[in-house]
């Protein structure tokens, strides 16, 4: 893989949770020219307080097309309702199709333990794809890819039934300021509903310039708690001395359901 241009795809559940949990990733792999791609499963036209339904999703759809040109990257938002998705046969064969189609080295998808609904449906359906990429019968209509992609988990601190397991993690020190800058554009999400969702709506700046700041503490915040989890895989990946340094990180577990890599082989995949 080393020299060659990556595609990388990434399904989240929401709007947003791929940014989240992997902004600083993508902006690293979109500066090296490699080809980023966030899909969210669902339309995000639930996650509001006062807003929902058709507008919520057109004001969801036009933040991610915000994210994309902010981060070089492309963004596709399935039609699936926010809060209501089921691992059906049908929305198997969409995932499928968008896994064929998109033709990814490496693909990012939630674990299957975790408290959304949406997530967990979201990761056992690029689970139960895995294979089936592979299969010309099933979703005969777009042609099979004859490889299996390497999959991997994002970063999350739930520890049933399993804690999670870095088999890379990255300093993403250098990228922050950008990823706050894609996160800003999902202003319904990190302006409106979490905050309500956390009981601080009042604590949200009202000008555009402090907001970022606000938000530039609470991204900063995700990343500790991430580097201090994953320490040990930053000092393997980076060596005592750097690894010690890094202050933000994001890291990735290996699912058993895609290709079949080694750690060191791994790190050939990413932007170090």
């Amino acid at each position: 893989m080393l020299g060659e241009k990556l595609r990388v795809l990434a399904i989240g559940a929401h709007p947003d949770d791929c940014d989240i949990v992997m902004g600083g990733t993508a902006v690293k792999f979109a500066n090296e020219g490699h080809a980023v791609k966030f899909v969210s499963v669902t339309n995000g036209n639930a996650g509001h307080y006062s807003l929902g339904g058709d507008e919520l999703a057109r004001i969801r759809a036009g933040e991610a097309a915000q994210v994309a040109k902010t981060a070089g990257i492309e963004y596709e938002i399935l039609d699936a309702d926010d809060g209501k998705l089921e691992e059906t046969i049908e929305m198997r064969e969409k995932i499928i199709a968008l896994i064929r189609r998109f033709k990814p080295d490496m693909i990012f998808t939630h674990r299957p333990n975790d408290y959304h609904p949406d997530h967990r449906r979201t990761s056992i359906l690029v689970q139960d794809s895995s294979y089936l990429v592979m299969v010309p019968n099933i979703c005969p209509t777009v042609e099979c890819i004859r490889y299996q992609p390497v999959i991997l988990y994002m970063f999350d601190n739930f520890k049933r039934p399993y804690l999670f397991s870095p088999n890379i993690a990255l300093s993403i020190d250098d990228v922050l300021d950008k990823k706050v800058q894609m996160l800003n554009c999902h202003k319904s999400q990190f302006y409106d509903w979490l905050p309500w969702v956390d009981n601080e709506l009042d604590q949200v700046p009202s000008s555009d310039e402090d907001r970022i700041k606000w938000l530039k503490t609470k991204v900063e915040a995700w990343g500790i708690n991430c580097a201090d989890t994953c320490r040990q895989k930053l000092l393997e990946v980076y060596g005592a001395e750097q690894g010690e340094k890094v202050k933000c990180a994001e890291a990735f577990e290996l699912s058993e359901y895609g290709a079949k890599v080694s750690d060191e082989e791994l790190k050939k995949y990413f932007p170090l």
